[in-house]
């Protein structure tokens, strides 16, 4: 199966879409790293006051046990209060739900927010858990063999890879 996604005229609708989630003193957390990537673009773009956050999912992923903290550098970064405020979270693709929901567990260890709405670039479907987006800019069906990630070039411009995983479970 060939998959051809332009990662950009995608990330356009976002914009279109999280322009439209957005209330008064709402913010944007992008969900490390595609979604950091996208939450800081999109603020830029939106010409938000501040800083977007970032939130890692890994000190509450239901297979920290076996992944652990590893080598990565993905921290919570949060330079804002959210007692209280609309979060909009970002990410890249939502698929099984499960890192939504460990991020959702990271979020409020900060506070309690007024709402959290979720925006994603792709919905791959395939969710485990009753986590659904407020708005994606697409929708598409892939076989749990096969993986998107969003990549950025060294101009900041999106674009997507597709590749074949082996199943371990």
């Amino acid at each position: 199966m060939s998959l051809h996604l332009d990662a950009e005229a995608l990330y356009g609708e976002l914009l279109a879409g999280v322009r439209g989630l957005l209330e008064p003193d709402a913010v944007l957390v992008g969900i490390w790293s595609g979604g950091a990537w996208l939450a800081e673009r999109l603020h830029a773009d939106l010409g938000l006051p501040g800083r977007p956050g970032v939130i890692s999912s890994t000190l509450h992923r239901d297979d920290f046990g076996s992944r652990g903290l590893g080598s990565t550098t993905d921290a919570t970064n949060l330079p804002f209060s959210v007692d209280g405020r609309p979060i909009v979270l970002i990410d890249d693709v939502l698929f099984t739900g499960r890192t939504t929901r460990a991020v959702i567990n990271e979020l409020f260890d900060f506070g309690r927010p007024s709402s959290v709405r979720l925006a994603v670039l792709v919905d791959r479907g395939g969710r485990q858990l009753p986590i659904q987006a407020a708005f994606a800019a697409a929708r598409i069906a892939l076989p749990a063999t096969q993986q998107i990630a969003l990549d950025r070039d060294e101009t900041g411009r999106f674009r997507f890879t597709v590749r074949d995983t082996q199943e371990t479970r």
